[in-house]
């Protein structure tokens, strides 16, 4: 079984910055994590290739040169192989722009079983790139996964919905995006460590995935960030404090009374 991992590289929840201008995620910070339901989804991946025989795990990204720290430290924590995508063409690129991107990516890795990501990324919120991704693959997608159970012939899902939670069986090839209870994350070893640093992890471009220029970044994106704004407290403190006379409780009542409060 092959096994495909999807993994983020998304900006620390205290360093999130936007182009001002264009509206698209600064990524270029040195203060970047994967992404955790991301992380989930590794240890699952990682958690059925140690207990089901011929597993093997390649995870797949698509970000800056900067992203490939984040395909080593998956190959690191159990993952085999990894395939990073990126190029200055696919800059800006949405959710329905990147979907095409990463399904062309993992068309390029070879014949695959499941592909698990995680539900959504902290950065943009949208949980919409998975569905997508199996779209533009033509297989079948299982979102808000919670629990897997691996058949010869294709999986039996848990997802959880509102009101408590579903099974569902679904044959291979397919694509399952899971929450936070898949699996607990695990760590980097040592050995996994020297592993990663000894796996040659390829880099490709849009010449290499040969998709329509057009349909790439901010051109080939049809959502766009209008305005980004930071919200201006319009209120006016007034501070009244204590000093042995009525003179705060009278300021008090008089400004109540000016409110049409009393």
């Amino acid at each position: 079984m092959k096994i495909i991992v999807l993994v983020k590289q998304v900006p620390g929840t205290d360093s999130v910055k936007l182009d001002p201008i264009t509206g698209v995620m600064v990524r270029t910070g040195k203060d970047v994590i994967i992404n955790p339901l991301d992380e989930n989804g590794l240890a699952e991946a990682i958690r059925i290739k140690n207990t089901h025989p011929d597993v093997t795990i390649t995870v797949v990204s698509m970000g800056p040169p900067s992203a490939m720290k984040a395909i080593k430290e998956a190959i690191a924590t159990g993952a085999d192989d990894g395939l990073l995508i990126s190029g200055r063409e696919f800059a800006g690129s949405d959710t329905i722009a990147t979907a095409k991107v990463i399904a062309a990516g993992i068309k390029k890795t070879g014949p695959f079983d499941m592909i698990i990501c995680g539900e959504r990324a902290t950065d943009g919120e949208t949980g919409q790139t998975a569905a997508m991704i199996a779209h533009y693959l033509n297989i079948p997608a299982q979102t808000y996964v919670s629990a897997l159970e691996v058949l010869e012939d294709g999986v039996i899902v848990k997802r959880t919905v509102e009101g408590g939670f579903e099974r569902v069986k679904v044959t291979y090839p397919l694509l399952v995006s899971v929450n936070k209870d898949i699996s607990d994350t695990g760590f980097p070893t040592l050995s996994g460590k020297l592993k990663a640093k000894a796996v040659d992890v390829p880099m490709v471009a849009n010449a290499e995935l040969g998709l329509d220029k057009g349909e790439l970044g901010l051109t080939g994106s049809p959502t766009r960030v209008v305005k980004i704004f930071s919200p201006k407290l319009s209120r006016d403190t007034i501070m009244a404090k204590a000093d042995g006379t009525t003179k705060p409780i009278d300021e008090l009542m008089s400004f109540l009374v000016q409110k049409d409060v009393l």
